[in-house]
């Protein structure tokens, strides 16, 4: 029975995969995004519950999923920087017959393709299409991600999309255009969704003692933000 680091478990999302869900987030992350709102999942931390612990909490909703279509989404953090606890509770999750999703920069320690194989939906955030912009934004190389996408690709997972809209760095048609090819190289795309940036992490930075690296970056504008997605859709279509 392994343990796992679990900063929070929120019980009857609804943004997060298809249906009602209880979203485990889970601590750890090695990359660095300068507008991460959650950075106090950055450290793994303590090991704070087993995976029967979490089964026992995740089987109290199991109604509310199956009448809703809905099921378990694991974030973070990344959750694939806990590799092993995450792939017992997906085989555990199998056994009940529970809908898995893992929203992921793809960005963890390996195993993807053992883990993959339980993981019923991907919500895959993207950084940056950009080489040299992805490590000045994240930290880290881009590579890293892509290997995980080469592998969800040979399994023909099913994809979810989610991109921020920051002002001045993904906020323009030319990036637009290359986000268009970048999903290209990905299969089985059914949703793609455009979240504009905002400063509600500021606060926990300042708690945790850390530099809110894009303290002067403006929020982005919601209007602009859906404006962007309209013409990002039809961009799709041609």
């Amino acid at each position: 029975m392994l343990k796992g680091s679990v900063n929070s478990i929120e019980s009857l999302g609804l943004v997060d995969g298809p249906g009602i869900r209880t979203v485990i987030f889970l601590n750890g992350c090695s990359l660095r995004c300068k507008y991460c709102h959650n950075p106090e999942m950055f450290l793994k931390g303590n090991f704070n519950i087993t995976s029967q612990e979490l089964l026992a909490k995740i089987k109290r909703y199991k109604p509310y999923y199956k009448r809703n279509n809905g099921g378990v989404t694991f974030s973070g953090g990344e959750p694939l920087m806990q590799p092993e606890f995450l792939l017992e509770m997906c085989k555990l999750l199998k056994k009940e017959k529970i809908h898995i999703t893992l929203d992921t920069a793809g960005y963890g320690l390996g195993d993807y393709e053992i883990i993959l194989k339980y993981v019923d939906l991907i919500i895959f955030d993207i950084k940056h299409t950009d080489y040299e912009e992805y490590k000045e934004l994240t930290g880290r190389e881009i590579i890293k991600s892509e290997e995980f996408l080469r592998v969800a690709n040979k399994l023909n997972k099913k994809f979810w999309i989610r991109q921020v809209i920051i002002p001045e760095l993904t906020d323009s048609m030319e990036y637009l255009g290359a986000l268009k090819e970048y999903l290209s190289k990905i299969n089985n795309v059914g949703k793609i969704e455009f979240l504009p940036f905002h400063h509600l992490g500021e606060e926990k930075y300042d708690k945790l003692g850390l530099a809110y690296p894009f303290k002067k970056v403006p929020k982005m504008d919601e209007k602009k933000c859906q404006e962007l997605y309209k013409k990002f859709m039809k961009m799709m279509e041609e």
